[in-house]
């Protein structure tokens, strides 16, 4: 369910205080709507901002602790695993966006982590894969190294005769992997 939060409404007028203003103008922005007003009191005029609020989200970790969602926390852990990534501007927060959105559009009030895990984990696979298995490293808590090698090799034979999809970025730009290459061509000569 959805509500609205409105900043400036039955808040003082920034100028004198008074509480009651009207509107003048309505627009609407990206995530909601700016409103004009205009106090009755002093005649001021000032601007407040409404947006939808999602209600709250519980998440229940693997210990049946239930937490509020957090999307901070969630976009430092995607921000750790995309480190020194070469990744466009706003990449990480439009994922992170993205993830928030279809949690709150699934109606529920609890989710488990391990699903927002599970969607953390899809996104980053089709996003990149140094960053999927810097998150996955930390998420599934590998055993050992052969769990390890497992998932690397599941990510290497799911590609298409060991070509790079088109949506993943290189480990290496083509440039630099030439330049590394007829750099050893000369070494062993």
């Amino acid at each position: 369910m959805l509500y609205y939060i409105v900043w400036g409404f039955g808040v003082d007028c920034p100028y004198c205080g008074g509480r009651d203003s009207r509107v003048i103008d309505s627009r609407e922005i990206n995530d909601g709507i700016r409103r004009r007003r205009q106090c009755r009191k002093c005649g001021s005029r000032f601007t407040t901002y409404e947006r939808l609020q999602p209600t709250g989200l519980f998440v229940i970790k693997k210990d049946r602790r239930r937490e509020a969602f957090n999307k901070e926390k969630l976009l430092l852990g995607i921000r750790k695993a995309c480190e020194k990534r070469p990744l466009p501007a706003g990449t990480i927060d439009k994922l992170v966006d993205d993830i928030e959105v279809e949690l709150y559009s699934q109606g529920k009030t609890e989710i488990a982590s391990a699903v927002i895990g599970d969607m953390v984990m899809e996104k980053l696979r089709d996003l990149d894969y140094i960053a999927y298995i810097r998150f996955a490293s930390v998420y599934r808590d590998f055993a050992d190294i052969a769990d390890f090698k497992q998932e690397i090799d599941t990510l290497v034979n799911g590609e298409i005769g060991g070509i790079l999809p088109s949506s993943q970025l290189p480990l290496i730009p083509a440039e630099e992997l030439e330049t590394v290459g007829r750099g050893r061509r000369r070494t062993r000569k």
